[in-house]
């Protein structure tokens, strides 16, 4: 009989101990560890590698290369964000916050994908009846949509090899348990050893699975950071429940490119994609001091981006910085630029950022519009209406170039903008023929521009 031990592994990291202790040595995390009993592997098992031959050596020009053909979901923004389509034979695992929408989206692709293809959607976490209902609602057609609601990997494993599906969802990868291993279903034993079970079957059988995580309060997918190295792509849908837009973002694709935005509405009738996210979210009202549209760029296309900025005198002691949106240490150095280089002094009041419809900006190209966003808040001047800016700002107050200059120019040209704040080395002249070009070189020259 195979001995058993005990261990104690951390809930955050996956990390293991001999023994309990209070704190993760390993992610610093308090009371994460819990114990669990495994199996250990028989001594039989582990001395049968010893007959096993050497495997064989290939150079890499011997290796054969297969182009990877794409199958679409039926949404262009999705297939995007997948790389182009989706791949037969891989696993992608599509994390957010729990009502955020991802059931209903899954929902949607697969009632699209089941007149063409065998699907089976697998719930753990919903009855067959709910699932029923909401597709009814949604008017989505589920003729050859093929459900099952069970927990068990190996039971769901024999299904999938016995029929032979060619996509399926695993909703979600936290409910699903292996009845070998003795933790709880969405535990770090569980969940890994579940997703490595599914991403195993999914290439010997060329199955294209998605698996379904929600993320924990950190926004992180809930379980051990391992299960984002074991699928292909990941993919994160993102926003507030409340409100209507959905932000769906690839964070890895081994298929394709990453750091793609998808944007889609939620409606009665699920998700429903916006093919012009710049049109949405530039829909102002009244144009006030503090508001400035920028260029950023989203994996492989442009997108206008409205940034707001509210500068206020502070009352309450220590100044306040808050950003939405934005990276708060970036903002910190922005406004030390400002006064250091263009000796406008903000240090004693409040100063908030926001982005515009629940977008968040990771590039550089915002600095420009953001700063001078900041500056229109702080002098009370309203800036043109079409008006765009772009580019990035150096710590020496220099305004550097970004890339893809004229594509950012022809999109704003595109929606109408007349005139434009860019670094120089952005000049462009045909662009200059459709939208009017203003340069700046450092930050000196763009306080004295507005």
């Amino acid at each position: 009989m195979a001995k058993t031990k005990t261990q104690y592994v951390c809930q955050s990291c996956g990390a293991s101990s001999p023994k309990w202790v209070g704190q993760c040595v390993d992610c610093q995390q308090w009371n994460t560890l819990i114990e669990e009993r495994i199996e250990a592997a028989q001594t039989k098992a582990m001395a049968s590698y010893a007959g096993v031959e050497s495997l064989e050596w290939v150079t890499l020009d011997q290796v054969s290369v297969r182009e990877y053909e794409r199958i679409s979901l039926g949404m262009e923004e999705l297939d995007r964000v997948m790389g182009g389509g989706l791949v037969q034979g891989s696993v992608t695992l599509i994390g957010g916050d729990p009502g955020i929408g991802k059931s209903s989206l899954l929902l949607q692709v697969f009632a699209y994908l089941s007149q063409h293809y065998s699907v089976l959607y697998v719930s753990g976490e919903e009855s067959l009846d709910q699932i029923a209902l909401r597709a009814r609602r949604m008017g989505l057609s589920t003729k050859n949509f093929h459900l099952v609601a069970d927990t068990h990997v190996r039971a769901i494993m024999d299904g999938i090899k016995k029929h032979r599906p060619k996509m399926v969802v695993i909703d979600s990868i936290q409910t699903m348990q292996v009845e070998e291993l003795t933790g709880a279903p969405g535990g770090v034993t569980q969940v890994r050893e579940s997703a490595a079970l599914l991403t195993r079957m999914a290439k010997q059988n060329n199955v294209a699975v998605f698996l379904v995580g929600h993320v924990t309060k950190s926004g992180e997918v809930a379980g051990p950071r391992v299960l984002e190295h074991i699928v292909d792509t990941v993919i994160y849908l993102e926003g507030q429940q409340d409100g209507r837009f959905r932000l769906l973002r690839a964070l890895k694709n081994r298929f394709g490119p990453v750091n793609e935005l998808g944007v889609f509405a939620m409606t009665d009738k699920g998700l429903k994609e916006v093919k012009n996210p710049s049109a949405i979210f530039l829909s102002r009202n009244e144009i006030l001091p503090g508001s400035c549209v920028v260029n950023i760029w989203e994996g492989t296309r442009p997108m206008l981006l409205e940034v707001q900025a509210l500068v206020d005198d502070n009352h309450f002691g220590a100044p306040k910085r808050l950003a939405i949106g934005y990276d708060l240490n970036r903002l910190n150095m922005l406004l030390a630029i400002l006064h250091k280089h263009g000796g406008v002094e903000i240090g004693q009041s409040d100063v908030f950022v926001n982005v515009v419809g629940g977008v968040k900006i990771s590039e550089t190209s915002a600095d420009l519009g953001m700063m001078l966003a900041i500056l229109s808040s702080f002098k009370n001047k309203v800036l043109p209406q079409d008006l765009v800016v772009f580019g990035e700002v150096g710590l020496s107050g220099e305004i550097r170039p970004v890339p893809y200059g004229p594509e950012r120019l022809a999109e704003a040209a595109k929606h109408g903008f007349k005139q434009a704040i860019i670094s120089k080395a952005n000049f462009n002249k045909e662009a200059a023929s459709k939208i009017k070009l203003q340069v700046v070189n450092n930050v000196r020259e763009l306080i004295a521009l507005i």
